[in-house]
């Protein structure tokens, strides 16, 4: 297990969509466990495997105190009548929070390294963390889905602190 460095806005991988796991051998094992260890820190609910330079579609959490890893997410379901505003960070783009629509719950199916089906979901900060994973394994980021000023101001903050 290793805590890997974090990739940060401007990275190619950040903005490529990440690959299936189609194999679980020990670099998927390896990667499960740099991604559990990395997110186990304060101040981190969510690490996609290409914030940590690897485009596989793995991701990890830690939300209320919970652990846990899934391959190969899909969003298989979202509220469609009850959202959250609220600001949203991310590890990739450090430092800054913008506020950003969610839907309220969210319910991700994957595998586990064992090949057997996984269900994750849950409502608020889960249900924002299953949604902001998955766009970092489609290739994409949280400012995407700004409104345009605020996503104008934000790109001019992350151009400052270059």
């Amino acid at each position: 297990m290793a805590m890997r460095e974090i990739r940060t806005v401007g990275d190619p991988v950040l903005r490529t969509p990440c690959d299936p796991v189609t194999t679980i051998d020990d670099r998927v094992r390896s990667l499960v466990d740099d991604l559990l260890e990395t997110v186990d820190h304060d101040g981190r609910a969510g690490l996609a495997a290409n914030q940590i330079g690897v485009s596989l579609r793995a991701f990890s959490w830690n939300i209320d105190d919970e652990i846990g890893y899934v391959l190969n997410p899909v969003i298989v379901d979202l509220s469609e009548d009850e959202y959250q505003d609220g600001d949203e960070g991310c590890l990739s783009v450090p430092g800054l929070w913008y506020p950003t629509t969610r839907a309220w719950y969210a319910r991700v199916v994957g595998t586990d390294l064992d090949g057997k089906e996984v269900v994750v979901e849950g409502t608020e900060l889960m249900a924002r963390c299953l949604q902001h994973e998955v766009d970092h394994l489609d290739g994409m980021l949280y400012l995407d889905r700004l409104e345009r000023s605020v996503r104008k101001k934000a790109m001019r903050a992350i151009r400052e602190q270059l």
